[in-house]
C-alpha cells in the first residue's frame, strides 16, 4: 500500500489545514439545561440522511497527512471520498453495517467485513468511522456496540466534550440552527492515544435527499 500511504502522508501534507491545526481556547463548561440538551441530541440523532464535506488530518503519532473530505451518509450506507488537488490523487470509502471497499489504492480495490481493519491495513492509521458517523453529529454512537458514551455539555446544551470506546472526542466549534437543520459541529477533534482525527466541516447538507 505504499502508492496510498505516500498519497496520504505527503502529497496531502500539501494542503494547508491551518483550521485543524489552529485549536480554539478551551471553552468552560456552563450551567446546562437538561432538557434542551436533550433535544438538541434528539434532533442531531434523529438525521439519517447527510452530506458533509470539508477537511481532514489523521495522525498516528509520528506521521499523519491532510486534505479534502466528502461524505455522503444515507441511513447505514456510506461514501466517503478523500483528496489532494496539488498531486490529483483520491480514494473512495463505501460500506455500511455489512462491511467496506477501499478503492483507489495501488494493487486494485480492497474489500473487508471490518472497515476499521480494512484503513488500518491500506494506510496504518486507526480512523473510527462507524462511531464516526454518530459522533460527526455530536451524538454517541450506539450502546450496544462501542459502550456507554459520556458527554460534557457547555452553553446552549452543546457538546463540549464526548468520550466513548476509548475516544475524547473534542467540539470546538458549533453552527447555528438554521431552518430545517439544528446546530451541527463545525470543528471536530477525536482521539485515542497517539492517534487522531480533526475534521473541519466547510458546509453541511441535511436536507432531503
Amino acid at each position: 500500500m505504499k502508492v496510498l500511504r505516500s498519497f496520504l502522508a505527503c502529497g496531502l501534507a500539501a494542503l494547508a489545514l491551518t483550521a485543524c491545526v489552529t485549536q480554539p481556547a478551551p471553552r468552560a463548561t456552563a450551567p446546562v439545561d437538561a432538557a434542551q440538551a436533550q433535544a438538541n441530541d434528539q434532533r442531531r440523532s434523529a438525521l439519517r440522511d447527510w452530506d458533509l464535506s470539508g477537511r481532514i488530518a489523521v495522525s498516528n503519532g509520528s506521521r499523519g497527512g491532510s486534505g479534502r473530505i466528502d461524505w455522503q451518509q444515507r441511513a447505514a450506507d456510506y461514501t466517503i471520498a478523500l483528496s489532494a488537488p496539488v498531486t490529483r490523487q483520491s480514494w473512495q470509502l463505501r460500506g455500511n453495517d455489512q462491511g467496506a471497499r477501499l478503492d483507489g489504492i495501488a494493487g486494485g480495490p480492497r474489500e473487508d467485513a471490518d472497515v476499521e481493519a480494512l484503513l488500518l491495513s491500506a494506510t496504518g492509521w486507526t480512523i473510527p468511522v462507524r462511531a464516526l458517523q454518530d459522533w460527526v453529529r455530536g451524538t454517541g454512537a450506539a450502546d450496544n456496540e462501542f459502550g456507554p458514551a459520556r458527554q460534557v455539555y457547555g452553553n446552549g446544551g452543546l457538546p463540549l466534550k464526548l468520550e466513548q470506546a476509548g475516544w475524547a472526542i473534542e467540539y470546538q466549534e458549533w453552527y447555528p440552527a438554521e431552518a430545517g437543520a439544528p446546530q451541527l459541529p463545525r470543528r471536530i477533534v477525536a482521539r485515542k492515544g497517539t492517534a487522531s482525527v480533526r475534521l473541519v466541516v466547510d458546509d453541511w447538507d441535511v436536507g432531503a435527499h
